[in-house]
């Protein structure tokens, strides 16, 4: 959300706005609940105004973090479904990367991860990225569902008519 509103610019698909406007509504805070849990279990002591500077610096990145989801989310949607080349999910994973430079750069120790969480996001040394909808928060489960079904169904449709002969000749 800019300036209190969606800014995407071209017209999109319902499915598409749906989505836009739960990650808008969300986005914020699951970064900085995510990167909040991390700083408050670091298990590090330290000086108050270090620990400011700490928390405004990760604040910061989550703030920019977002602005970037939004942007990039926006993008793609605008962009016909057969020139897509990420999806939002995607999207939503890589802007963790500033919020875990963050992180790092505040000494916060890496989290514990199973291997799945390793092999799948080798950098996610915090156990920020999603692996699902759900992973962001409950209510973008359904709409991230929907969304994709209606992007299958819309590459699929639109395949299917350039495969057709034209029967105007």
């Amino acid at each position: 959300m800019v300036g209190g509103r969606l800014w995407f610019h071209g017209g999109v698909d319902p499915y598409s706005s749906r989505l836009l406007s739960a990650v808008d509504r969300l986005v914020d805070d699951w970064l900085d609940s995510s990167a909040r849990a991390r700083l408050g279990h670091d298990g590090r002591a330290g000086g108050e105004s270090g620990r400011t500077r700490d928390v405004a610096a990760v604040a910061e990145a989550c703030r920019l973090a977002a602005a970037t989801v939004r942007r990039d989310l926006a993008e793609l949607l605008e962009t016909d479904v057969l020139l897509q080349r990420r999806n939002p999910l995607e999207i939503l994973r890589s802007s963790t990367r500033p919020v875990t430079l963050a992180l790092a750069a505040a000494g916060v120790p890496s989290v514990e991860r199973d291997e799945f969480q390793k092999r799948s996001f080798p950098d996610d040394h915090y156990d920020l990225c999603p692996a699902t909808w759900s992973d962001v928060h409950p209510d973008l489960a359904e709409v991230g569902l929907e969304w994709g079904a209606w992007k299958a169904a819309a590459v699929l449709s639109r395949r299917r008519d350039q495969n057709e002969p034209r029967s105007d000749s």
